[in-house]
């Protein structure tokens, strides 16, 4: 697996990473907290009790992170799901694909 960071600047703003077992709300595997700027990435489903894989993890991590990023830079797209996901989905392949010679 590649290494999720436990700590981040978005912006000139500190973000924690956190890895709660589950995420209580049906069907997430990730969240932003605004407020307290916390990205949590969940470990396990909170639907089936399944524990995510690390791609799973991973790409949450990007995907979690473009809503924070997006929300700093003052974006509407923010809160488009469907953009936030097309867009987390290519960075998280474009990284694990990266090669440095």
């Amino acid at each position: 697996m590649r290494i999720i960071p436990t700590k981040l600047m978005v912006g000139h703003q500190w973000f924690t990473v956190e890895h709660p077992k589950v995420m209580y709300k049906y069907g997430r595997m990730g969240s932003v907290r605004y407020d307290i700027r916390v990205i949590n990435v969940a470990s396990h489903s909170s639907r089936t009790g399944k524990r995510f894989t690390d791609a799973q993890k991973e790409n949450t991590f990007w995907h979690e992170l473009t809503h924070a990023i997006l929300s700093d830079m003052k974006s509407p797209l923010y809160k488009d799901e469907r953009f936030v996901t097309s867009f987390a989905d290519r960075l998280t392949k474009a990284i694990r694909t990266a090669r440095f010679q």
